[in-house]
């Protein structure tokens, strides 16, 4: 079964964050507290939502997305932030009910694309993707702007 998160979740939110973060080999990356996700996906403003797979009450995996818009088609699209599955859960399609239950919502919302980023070495993710028929895009490298970089070109606004 595929829900979506309520703030009760906050806790296992935040254990599934640190398993990806071990899995991907970042764990020092990992500064976030429950408290700012509490503030952050079920505050006055949130920016993303959750969604958790269960079997009979156990979480299995969960995806973490938010909206993004696309000027060229003058539709909104949603964001795969995260997407994770407890190792011992892999292969029995908990990924799979995650992903379509997201692809359900974004054709809900009228979303006119789905997208994602892997890790290049993650091949058993990227042969899933491939399987669903999902492609890479080439011709783009994702930029990113953090700590003191960013600071510094927010004071020059």
């Amino acid at each position: 079964m595929v829900r979506s998160a309520t703030e009760l979740d906050v806790p296992l939110i935040a254990g599934f964050i640190r398993e990806l973060a071990e899995y991907e080999r970042l764990v020092q990356e990992v500064v976030m507290t429950e408290a700012d996700l509490r503030l952050t996906l079920f505050g006055e403003q949130r920016y993303a939502e959750v969604l958790i797979a269960e079997k009979e009450r156990e979480p299995l995996g969960f995806a973490l997305f938010f909206h993004t818009y696309s000027t060229f088609l003058g539709r909104p699209g949603l964001y795969l932030e995260d997407l994770f599955v407890r190792p011992e859960q892999r292969g029995r399609g908990v990924g799979l009910k995650l992903l379509a239950h997201l692809a359900d919502l974004a054709q809900e919302r009228e979303c006119g694309r789905l997208e994602w980023s892997v890790l290049n070495w993650n091949e058993s993710a990227i042969n899933f993707y491939d399987n669903l028929g999902a492609r890479p895009q080439s011709g783009w490298t994702v930029y990113r702007l953090t700590g003191e970089a960013l600071q510094v070109l927010a004071a020059r606004a």
